[in-house]
């Protein structure tokens, strides 16, 4: 049984006990509840101790790739200058779509109190400075008493200067420091893989308190949030059809077919690169030279997730929602600068991991609780298969508007009709 399967099927076994309890022996739920949240709760802690480690060793090390990237060539360095484009633009959006989707579609008010309720320390994070006084506070004073008190944008912003100022070294001196960030990467990802081994019984405790406090209204909410985060990832994988056409001067009709087998295999695996043969040979198909998407898709495997701003940003504003934090322009701002710049850090890491440590600094850069993301991780595999889909799409749709940009070798719409002919 995968770890994915083994956390939902606790969160489902949670969920049910707690339910069962709280409609047949109420005084009996709330015993079990005393024993539970302790459990959540450090399970919990658990991951949040390894969050500002790993960010700060995943951006530093992903500057240093894609430096390195950069250094290869014209088009690395066109695609990675179109990757920041598109990162920053799923981030906007999924901030458009997502408060569009929770205007219109709002999350009960049973609901909502229920899941409150639950996580009933939740508070926000850290106080969000006024937009005027942003660009002053986002300057950190001490970057280890940024990373002490979770405040996440100075961090960022310290690491990134740091990451760029650290691709000016000497080769040797450089890979050094790239190594020994890279091995704390990896310690991290080490101990994050022990506390997800212990997931099932964290989120059973979590799962079970959710369901102790807000019976079946519980699951509702969490249908809810996965129907508002999968309607956000797919709105990222229907962008890659007008880039393609636009951009790539491919078809809509080409780029369905030549794309068909990629997704299919990203729907199965929910891993871009399991996908990265399939993309190789569907971009072929669409007409881009093995020179081009053969530099273009591994990059893009490595260092790009599209749907990664959009849909981070969405989970941490449907927290704000269930939580009614009232967010204003900076906060907004806050939150879709956070997204897309910690995105490229955590594109190589698995779905799970990548949840909480790409989604816990836009939460508290928005000043929202990040108590809930270790109950929301447990629903993250219907999301997760939107993600990868969306990311596969958009890595094949990138490849074609390289491969028209260099001038390579392409093949004419034309052609391609007389070749299936």
């Amino acid at each position: 049984m995968s770890q994915a399967t083994r956390i939902l099927a606790g969160l489902g076994a949670g969920l049910a006990l707690g339910i069962v309890l709280a409609g047949q022996s109420p005084d009996t739920a709330l015993s079990g509840i005393a024993v539970a949240e302790p459990i959540g709760t450090a399970w919990l802690n658990a991951l949040r101790m390894t969050i500002v480690p790993l960010v700060v060793a995943l951006l530093i090390t992903g500057i240093a790739q894609t430096a390195e990237a950069a250094r290869a060539g014209r088009i690395a360095t066109r695609s990675l200058l179109l990757f920041i484009v598109i990162l920053w633009t799923s981030s906007a959006l999924g901030a458009l779509v997502t408060l569009t989707l929770l205007d219109l579609f709002p999350l009960g008010d049973t609901a909502a109190q229920a899941l409150r309720a639950t996580f009933g320390t939740a508070a926000p994070a850290a106080k969000v400075p006024p937009f005027t006084d942003f660009l002053v506070a986002i300057v950190p004073t001490n970057p280890v008493s940024a990373a002490a008190n979770d405040q996440f944008l100075p961090l960022i912003l310290f690491t990134l200067v740091f990451g760029f100022a650290m691709t000016r070294l000497p080769k040797d001196n450089r890979h050094v420091l790239v190594r020994l960030f890279q091995a704390i990467a990896d310690t991290m990802l080490i101990v994050i893989n022990w506390v997800l081994w212990l997931g099932p019984i964290g989120v059973f405790a979590l799962g079970y308190v959710v369901g102790a406090r807000a019976g079946t209204a519980a699951f509702g909410a969490l249908v809810h949030y996965v129907l508002v985060l999968m309607t956000v990832g797919l709105s990222i994988w229907l962008l890659a059809y007008p880039l393609a056409r636009f951009g790539g001067r491919v078809s809509i009709g080409r780029f369905l077919k030549g794309t068909a087998p990629a997704q299919a295999v990203a729907i199965s695996t929910q891993s871009s690169l399991a996908s990265l043969p399939a993309m190789l040979k569907g971009s072929g198909d669409l007409g881009v030279p093995v020179a081009t998407s053969g530099v273009v898709l591994p990059m893009a495997v490595a260092l790009f997730r599209a749907t990664g701003p959009a849909m981070n940003l969405g989970v941490a504003l449907y927290v704000a929602h269930v939580f009614g934090v009232p967010l204003g322009a900076g906060q907004i701002a806050a939150g879709i600068a956070a997204g897309a710049i910690t995105t490229m850090g955590a594109a190589s890491l698995p779905g799970q991991i990548s949840f909480v440590s790409s989604i816990a600094p836009i939460a508290v850069a928005m000043g929202v609780p990040v108590e809930p993301l270790a109950l929301l991780v447990a629903v993250e595999t219907l999301p997760d298969i939107v993600r990868t889909l969306g990311n596969v799409t958009m890595n094949v749709a990138v490849t074609t508007v390289i491969g028209e940009r260099v001038g390579g070798e392409r093949v004419s719409e034309a052609d391609a009709i007389l070749a299936d002919g």
